[in-house]
């Protein structure tokens, strides 16, 4: 441990603890994500400005945990006792219709290539973890309006996840989808089981120790993640597959316990995610983001505007059209479905920076999508929010 250069590790921790100060610091102009604040300071502390932190093996290794626990987090944020019916469904049919117009448009800009469908896909993603803590703190996603919001994130994060597994995947089409089907048998089958009651002494077990040093409980759920991961590395998968499937099976797991167990493990793994592991991921994310190649070449510069458009006619249009069929979903909360819809940038960051690592996008390329990404979770869902406002007051003035 002491021939590694810490210095990075160093100050991406305290880029991490920046972004929440500086977030609380400019709430009263804009309420600024922190991924969004996370990723600006990591282009601040990177090589592009300060030149503070370079990616080495140490940094890099606990970026990928960081982002397996953010996909880890996304999986166990779905509730699917408040999405099944309806909802998922319209939800579903909602991110096929955008993954088929994203790669229409990803073919019309690019050709018959890879790169089109790496460009197409980004714009089939919902920014699930960034959108999710603005319902929470509104009161909207314990409403109809929250359910409908939450399933569409959910497909927006898991779908996104299993097509990458086909767009990057070396072996035969039809070798990835029995590998897809295997590893679903396999996650039914731990779904399953962490549904079902806990044998007694375990329950005690997890209960006694979730205060003292044992903390079986999350070590539990750590185990869970790595197995998952590895089984997805195993079956030459995506490993973000398995982050994402470990999360939903924990999810089963907790809901099964006692209420104020619940309480106390997602509080432990809010600390663990967002305490170090996914800001860590962020901030390395704007470390790498190269913004230099994304200022000499201007085609790149013109891509901003333009992604920041296809997010919302791609990923918010379908959304729209489907919310105004939903009898759930009050006048107004439309544009707001469709508005948090398009937000997307978590993912865009996951897809952009594997497009890189395989050679078929330019880091110019990859910047400037990230970038509307960026654009997209600062404005969107704020708007988005008025708009959800507007129309419950204006339901509440409705004569009873």
């Amino acid at each position: 441990m002491s021939s590694l250069d810490m210095t990075g590790v160093l100050v991406i921790s305290l880029a991490a603890v920046a972004a929440p100060i500086a977030a609380a610091s400019v709430a009263r102009v804009a309420r600024v994500p922190n991924v969004v604040l996370e990723i600006l300071l990591g282009v601040l502390v990177g090589p592009v400005v300060l030149g503070w932190v370079q990616v080495d093996e140490l940094v890099n290794a606990v970026s990928e945990f960081g982002l397996a626990m953010l996909m880890f987090m996304a999986g166990f944020e779905i509730d699917f006792q408040r999405v099944k019916g309806r909802p998922i469904r319209m939800a579903a049919l909602g991110w096929f219709v955008s993954f088929g117009v994203g790669m229409a448009i990803g073919l019309a800009l690019f050709g018959f290539t890879t790169l089109a469908q790496v460009v197409g896909l980004c714009m089939t993603t919902t920014a699930l973890g960034t959108i999710l803590p603005m319902l929470r703190d509104s009161g909207a996603l314990a409403t109809p309006f929250g359910n409908r919001v939450l399933a569409i994130g959910a497909l927006g994060e898991f779908g996104p996840i299993v097509a990458m597994a086909f767009i990057f995947s070396e072996d035969e089409k039809w070798h990835t989808v029995v590998v897809i089907a295997l590893f679903t048998l396999i996650a039914l089958t731990a779904a399953t089981m962490a549904a079902r009651p806990r044998h007694p002494r375990l329950a005690h077990l997890v209960t006694a120790t979730m205060t003292t040093s044992g903390q079986l409980g999350v070590r539990i759920v750590m185990f869970v993640l790595m197995l998952m991961l590895w089984l997805a590395a195993s079956f030459r998968l995506d490993v973000l597959l398995g982050a994402f499937t470990a999360g939903i099976v924990i999810r089963l797991a907790v809901k099964s316990g006692p209420e104020e167990e619940q309480e106390l493990v997602t509080s432990k793994l809010d600390a663990i995610g967002f305490g170090f592991l996914i800001p860590f991921f962020f901030v390395v994310s704007g470390v790498k983001l190269d913004l230099k190649a994304m200022f000499a070449d201007p085609g790149s510069l013109l891509l901003i505007p333009l992604f920041l458009l296809l997010f919302l006619l791609v990923r918010g249009l379908p959304s729209l059209l489907l919310a105004r069929r939903d009898p759930d979903v009050r006048p107004g909360e439309d544009r707001a479905v469709a508005l948090f819809t398009a937000a997307a940038l978590p993912l865009i960051v996951v897809i952009t920076n594997t497009g890189v690592g395989a050679g078929v996008m330019s880091t110019a390329t990859a910047a400037a999508i990230v970038t509307a990404g960026v654009f997209s979770v600062m404005i969107y869902p704020l708007v988005a929010l008025r708009l959800y406002r507007a129309a419950e007051q204006k339901c509440e003035d409705l004569p009873a």
